[in-house]
């Protein structure tokens, strides 16, 4: 999600690759702690979109700059080459897995 879209709780279970269910009780446990939060859908009035707050995208920077400094590490030990080879080797090995479906390699939020 950008920071200027929503998304249904179907949506990111579909995205997450888990239940309706699981995702409305992750939704719901992220809105409870001030992650989240739910609007009106424009288009669909049985369903409501969930969006980040001010607080979820700290978080989201927090971890992308986490996450940043964990590449730059792994990079610093076996090279850049290395690393972006076993990035391509990963990928090739989930994707098949996944029935060549593109499995995302990075945190998936």
């Amino acid at each position: 999600m950008s920071t200027h879209s929503a998304a249904t709780a179907v949506e990111l279970g579909e995205h997450l690759g888990v239940t309706k269910q699981a995702a409305v009780q992750l939704v719901d446990e992220l809105d409870r702690r001030g992650y989240v939060e739910r609007r009106p859908h424009p288009h669909d009035r049985r369903s409501r979109l969930v969006a980040l707050t001010p607080r979820g995208w700290q978080c989201i920077h927090r971890v992308v700059e986490a996450w940043t400094e964990i590449e730059q590490e792994w990079a610093r030990l076996i090279g850049t080459q290395r690393l972006r080879d076993l990035h391509d080797d990963l990928a090739t090995l989930t994707d098949h897995t996944a029935d060549g479906r593109r499995v995302p390699l990075r945190p998936v939020w």
